[in-house]
């Protein structure tokens, strides 16, 4: 299977042809969020404030480790999906559609991927390293006191995915 390389942002028209089960090579903007870091965000929707994270981007649920001496960050890979199903249709409701995790996702974020046109990538769990490989720059852009979880801005290139829903 030939990969597809893909540019963020994503469009309806760049997800238009793609299917279930299509390799990914994902280049571009991508933000960083895990459960507290969600809560955060889903709280700033709900008291009509800005979310950190700019509407239609890619939510990676990950917590990246601290960069060792000379590399731009530590391991990335994916964490539980699952984790962040009680947010997801708020979220793809409000905007934000495009995930990345790893596992299965709950009947209710598939119907509300199907209903606002997302998407969800599996990340490759146990691959960390690989993934650390693909990020170009990282910069927090909001709540730094979660640390790892913190959301980050993260500039990839040919980030190795799979779609699932």
């Amino acid at each position: 299977m030939k990969p597809i390389k893909l540019t963020t942002p994503l469009t309806k028209t760049k997800i238009a042809g793609l299917k279930k089960g299509d390799l990914v090579l994902l280049s571009g903007t991508i933000y960083t969020a895990r459960d507290q870091a969600h809560k955060k965000i889903y709280d700033a929707i709900q008291n009509k404030q800005i979310p950190p994270i700019p509407k239609g981007e890619i939510i990676y649920y990950t917590g990246p480790t601290p960069a060792k001496p000379g590399k731009i960050i530590g391991a990335c890979g994916p964490t539980t999906s699952s984790r962040m199903d009680a947010f997801t249709p708020f979220l793809a409701a409000h905007g934000y559609p495009f995930s990345i995790g790893k596992g299965t996702r709950s009947s209710e974020v598939i119907t509300a991927l199907k209903k606002y046109h997302g998407i969800y990538f599996s990340a490759l769990g146990g691959c960390g390293a690989l993934y650390q490989t693909k990020v170009l720059t990282i910069t927090c852009i909001a709540y730094p006191e979660l640390l790892s979880e913190a959301v980050y801005k993260l500039e990839v290139k040919d980030f190795p995915l799979i779609l699932i829903n």
